[in-house]
């Protein structure tokens, strides 16, 4: 952009220091070209105006020209409001302000003719305007506002400093005026302008903004979603060439007698296609010479952690350690438990090491992971502790890798030299492809898109509390059959106390049902101490109870093959894409395993349709994108990740054909020009590096 847009907002006409220094403060805009990106978040038609008389049906948004009679403020403290009267030829309509009492009351004069915008409301046939938009009409022939009028989002603070709609609408004019006549640069390569008769970056500004019409509102939000996903995609795929380039890995071109010995004559069944084709894009990575950083992604019970051991096994055949990081310690057991059998049948020794394992055991796994008698550890993020040291570790994948933040697993990289491990980070929570390719843009995707033959669907339904007799029923029925069942309830921050009581208030139901000495039940939730919630959990693990109520702690890291049944308690207020994890906690024995929903009677429009793509398919992928498209991305990243991805226009929800053309060119560019050198790339150079640091991924784990 201009040497203008980079220039700070202050030197704005009207702006002034007070307004700057709280826009950059609150806001983080700072420069003139933070400004012209702050987008309407919608527009209104003001062409018309009507005559108070003709105000007749609530929630209308109308626009009325008269003269402001009265204007008082009311109340004291909390109850503080403006109250004000607009007349005009045929009667009167009452105004009211709750926020920027004292700012709008200076700057409204009695007497003053107004054009009016709002939303009509009415209380005992009386129609009243809260919190209206008002214009002095300062001559008989003021043109009224174009068709299409930006609206700015505002708070209450902005609004007592003078920040209002239209100061926005002012300074954002005057901006586009002074591009308009100094001409504004491309930051787009030509011939993607034209071949996707995209137009230019100034007709896009302003169009955005002050458009005539909804053509031009439609050509200026898909120019600007088009450079916000391009400019995204090219940062991300870059660090993946510069990645490709620059970080040297463990060459392992060796496939010896571990990996063949369990594939040829360990394995009980035949690997599926997906799985197969994920291990040759594996072994692919590992033969370059090059740090292989890779997310592998596939539905609960699709087989990650077969492919995650016979990546381990590469690793061991060519010389070197493997570790295998879970978040949460029975997860890690899990893995343990049943890693270890192989290792032991294939002479290999398997370690495990998290917080609870102390003293001379503990000082035997550092020993060995130091000395390379352990060939592969297993355990939580107690693998990250300094004194973990590993004679020459090669491979380090992650379970559930949106459960570590990025300084976590960037220690990783430093727990082997000359070069960093190869990484292999898995997850069982599909991505919808929009979000893969953003959030993890920069790693190399592969995907178990099938199941294994022959594993029985989970039949989900959905009941009411009419049905609570029928569900005691069938638990007592699946109870005598030998099966085991978990209860889940909501347990969210805000409502944490309630939420407790209705966890408790359960567990007591049920226990009531289900009596001892005849049935045991567990109960487990996030308050609990760490050594109970964890013999709580045992004890459902080995049998000892046959129900487990639980809240959501239970999502990730409780495998019981004999658990069958999950109920879920107010599925109304658990997402999508959490409900299907939840789900999956059962369906991962030979029998038929069962969900049931259950939710009060009255459900939202978007509810309802949670539940019901849940009852229609099993599919993760498709479960997803249904959730992206009800819910929208929201936070991609987040600070807790590694920095923020902020999307001004794009919705990953919507725009998945406009993000699929920005990374085609992206990538187009980058194959040619990697490191945008060349002098037709210098303004994408430019322009890249202004956001690059505010378009890293999370995905990355360096």
């Amino acid at each position: 952009m201009t040497e203008f847009l980079s220039s700070p907002i202050a030197f704005l006409k009207g702006v002034g220091p007070q307004r700057a220094s709280w826009l950059s403060k609150e806001w983080e805009i700072h420069r003139i070209q933070d400004l012209l990106q702050l987008y309407p978040y919608r527009h209104i038609d003001r062409t018309q105006i009507i005559s108070i008389k003709d105000c007749r049906e609530e929630g209308a948004f109308v626009q009325i020209k008269g003269i402001l009679r009265r204007l008082e403020q009311l109340g004291e403290g909390s109850k503080k409001r403006l109250a004000g009267v607009l007349r005009d030829e045929t009667g009167a309509i009452d105004l009211i302000w709750f926020t920027g009492i004292s700012y709008l009351y200076k700057q409204f004069v009695i007497g003053q003719e107004y054009i009016l915008y709002g939303k009509l409301q009415s209380f005992r046939d009386q129609f009243s305007i809260s919190h209206p938009e008002m214009e002095p009409l300062l001559t008989e022939n003021q043109a009224l506002p174009s068709s299409f009028y930006p609206m700015y989002s505002g708070t209450e603070k902005s609004s007592k400093i003078g920040i209002d709609n239209r100061f926005l609408r002012k300074v954002i004019k005057g901006i586009i005026e002074r591009l308009q006549i100094d001409s504004l640069p491309e930051v787009l390569p030509y011939h993607i302008i034209k071949n996707h008769n995209l137009i230019s970056s100034l007709h896009a500004f302003e169009w955005i903004h002050f458009p005539k019409n909804q053509n031009e509102l439609d050509a200026a939000t898909t120019r600007l979603k088009f450079e916000e996903l391009f400019f995204l995609q090219l940062s991300l795929l870059q660090l993946k060439f510069n990645r490709r380039e620059t970080v040297i890995g463990y060459n392992f071109t060796k496939i010896g007698d571990y990996f063949n010995t369990f594939y040829h004559q360990m394995l009980a069944f035949e690997l599926t296609d997906a799985q197969k084709r994920v291990l040759k894009e594996i072994r692919r990575d590992l033969a370059t010479g090059k740090q292989m950083n890779r997310l592998l992604q596939g539905d609960v019970g699709s087989g990650k952690t077969v492919v995650g051991f016979m990546t381990m096994l590469m690793a061991l055949d060519n010389g070197f350690q493997a570790l295998l990081m879970a978040p949460t310690e029975i997860l890690a057991q899990q893995h343990y438990a049943g890693l270890s059998i192989f290792g032991e049948q294939l002479g290999i020794q398997v370690a495990f090491l998290t917080g609870s394992v102390k003293g001379k055991k503990r000082n035997e796994v550092l020993a060995g992971l130091e000395n390379g008698d352990i060939a592969i550890v297993i355990g939580t993020h107690a693998l990250l502790e300094d004194p973990v040291r590993f004679k020459n570790l090669g491979l380090a994948i992650t379970d559930e890798q949106h459960r570590f933040g990025v300084e976590q697993r960037s220690k990783l990289w430093h727990k082997s030299k000359p070069y960093p491990p190869h990484v292999l980070v898995m997850t069982a929570t599909p991505i919808p492809r929009t979000l893969a390719m953003t959030v993890y843009g920069d790693l190399d995707i592969s995907v178990i898109d099938t199941l294994p033959p022959g594993r029985k669907p989970i039949q989900t339904v959905h009941k009411n509390e009419n049905h609570r007799l029928w569900l005691i029923g069938f638990m007592k029925e699946q109870i005598k059959a030998g099966r085991q069942i978990y209860v889940v309830y909501p347990l969210i921050e805000e409502s944490e106390k309630m939420d407790l009581n209705n966890l408790m208030e359960g567990f007591e139901s049920l226990s009531r049902e289900f009596p001892n000495p005849n049935f045991g039940i567990s109960m487990v939730h996030g308050k609990m101490k760490p050594a109970d919630k964890e013999w709580e959990m045992q004890q459902f693990v080995k049998g000892n109870n046959q129900i487990m109520v639980a809240t959501t702690v239970i999502e990730v890291g409780v495998n019981v093959p004999n658990a069958s049944v999950m109920i879920i308690e107010n599925t109304e207020r658990f997402g999508l894409s959490q409900l299907h994890q939840l789900r999956g906690r059962v369906g991962r024995g030979a029998e038929q395993s069962f969900c049931i929903l259950m939710s009060s009677f009255k459900l939202s429009a978007d509810s309802r349709e949670r539940i019901n793509t849940l009852v229609r398919t099993n599919n993760g992928f498709d479960i997803a994108e249904a959730d992206l498209r009800l819910r929208g991305p929201g936070n991609l990243d987040g600070k807790q990740q590694s920095g923020t991805i902020q999307l001004k226009l794009a919705d990953l929800s919507k725009d998945g054909a406009i993000l699929d053309i920005a990374r085609e060119e992206a990538l187009a560019i980058l194959n040619i020009d990697p490191t945008l050198s060349q002098i037709e790339h210098k303004g994408l150079k430019y322009t890249l590096n202004q956001t690059k640091e505010a378009l890293r991924g999370w995905g990355r784990i360096s």
